[in-house]
């Protein structure tokens, strides 16, 4: 694997592959359920990492982050076959299943709040239900972002919905700091940015999950 600096290149393979769940398409880009994309595309302008390759059922681009070599991936699957991508990607570049690092948005968090978990259930998430399916494993962290939870029986219609100008404010600030846990995960460690990332949201007041 080779990433360019330049005009110079070094082969390194990723320590780190950060998946962003979405679905592909101008009609979904920046809806609820688009917030793993959202933060990938953050990420990659802060470390100027070109999402140039498209392949293994992904939109990908390798770069370094925090001094460690890392892939950025956005599944150009359907979200209900996010595993595709996963299982492809760890195919190609092997690393263990607690290095491939997926970011979500979840409805069982308030708007805004971001949740680290170092494994987990699906918890009714059809990216993260393909993701476990493919893989045959929960052992992978996650970024969650809380995006509230939708009136019921409308839960498809609430997930691909744009958040409203109230709401948009307050989920550019959670996408900003999404973006920092998965930076701190990298060069931390997982419990390291648990302890920041989780302990901010008790501090907020914002109780629950």
């Amino acid at each position: 694997m080779r990433i360019w600096f330049g005009k110079t290149q070094q082969e390194v393979l990723p320590e780190w592959i950060v998946l962003g769940l979405g679905n592909p398409g101008a009609e979904y880009a920046h809806t609820r359920h688009n917030i793993g994309f959202d933060v990938i595309g953050i990420l990659a302008s802060r470390h100027h990492i070109r999402l140039n390759f498209h392949r293994d059922h992904a939109r990908y681009g390798l770069g370094m982050i925090a001094d460690v070599a890392v892939l950025l991936a956005k599944p150009m699957t359907y979200m209900n076959r996010s595993g595709e991508a996963a299982r492809a990607l760890l195919q190609r570049y092997p690393r263990d299943v607690s290095h491939l690092l997926v970011v979500v948005d979840d409805v069982a968090l308030p708007l805004g709040r971001i949740r680290i978990r170092p494994s987990g259930s699906d918890g009714g998430h059809n990216g993260l239900e393909s993701i476990i399916q493919c893989l045959g494993t929960q052992a992978f962290p996650r970024v969650r972002v809380g995006i509230g939870s939708p009136p019921p029986g409308q839960m498809v219609e609430y997930v691909l919905s744009r958040f409203s100008p109230q709401e948009q404010p307050i989920i550019d600030e959670a996408l900003q700091r999404a973006a920092d846990a998965v930076e701190a995960i990298i060069a931390e460690g997982v419990q390291a940015a648990m302890n920041r990332f989780n302990a901010q949201n008790r501090v907020a007041g914002s109780g629950g999950a």
